[in-house]
């Protein structure tokens, strides 16, 4: 067998593999639990702001901008602005491969790609941070409610005229909330690319674990999304994902548009 294909079979078997070992699966869901309760996932920076993610779901996002190549990846929930760094950073990837691949010189400030942030306040210091950061000509920041109207709509006359366009969410992980960002937002993913639907594992947790948040078991990320699933068979989860990360605050949550 070609080595490249046997690596990538060895690989796909123990990725399935981990989905039938209950024990790694049950460690694997305890230490996300005590993790998040000791608040580890606000120890990371990415480019020098605070991300608020696990390392396993920031290598994530970056198999999947690079699998699918987006121009446009629209994001709900600011904080820091470490999450929109991060895409933007992906996207200049993604131009340096490109010119790298044609041989031309590029720009680095000047991109057709682009970050949409949208937050319903997005503080001052965080602002001037993204604004003063390298990444910031890729970035174009929108303050207020994901799903009032007019914020929708200044978000899809931004994402006018992309090819390849990615969401994440990931502000108020109440179930109308979510539902509510799915129906505004999800329809703008572009065939294959994704929807992906932070906080999720907010239902595999034990009731009022969050004591000072609205969401909990039954009304999460999660119930939201296959709420939405029900009514949208273009988009489906991509469990792969869910198997070979093990520790994510986003099961069931990559979600592939068809």
């Amino acid at each position: 067998m070609d080595p490249i294909k046997q690596f990538s079979a060895e690989r796909k078997a123990a990725i399935t593999s981990y989905g039938a070992d209950e024990a790694f699966t049950a460690l694997s869901s305890q230490w996300r639990q005590m993790s998040m309760d000791k608040r580890y996932v606000y120890n990371f920076d990415w480019m020098g702001r605070p991300i608020i993610q696990y390392p396993q779901d920031i290598q994530a996002m970056q198999e999947l901008v690079w699998a699918t190549k987006p121009d446009l990846i629209i994001e709900t929930g600011i904080a820091h602005g470490g999450s929109i760094v991060l895409s933007a950073s992906l996207l200049a990837m993604l131009d340096m491969c490109d010119a790298i691949e044609k041989g031309v010189t590029i720009d680095p400030k000047v991109s057709n790609r682009k970050v949409v942030g949208i937050d319903i306040d997005i503080r001052k210091h965080n602002r001037k941070a993204i604004e003063e950061h390298p990444m910031a000509s890729r970035i174009q920041l929108i303050e207020g409610s994901s799903i009032a109207k007019d914020v929708v709509d200044q978000v899809r006359h931004a994402a006018q005229g992309y090819e390849r366009v990615m969401v994440c969410l990931d502000s108020m992980h109440t179930h109308d909330h979510v539902l509510a960002e799915l129906e505004a937002y999800a329809p703008l993913v572009t065939s294959g690319c994704y929807c992906v639907v932070f906080d999720t594992f907010v239902e595999d947790v034990p009731r009022d674990f969050f004591k000072d948040r609205p969401w909990n078991v039954g009304d999460n990320p999660k119930t939201a999304v296959r709420a939405y699933l029900a009514n949208h068979p273009e988009f489906s989860v991509n469990g792969e994902i869910d198997g070979k990360l093990l520790v994510t605050v986003a099961p069931e949550g990559f979600l592939l548009r068809a």
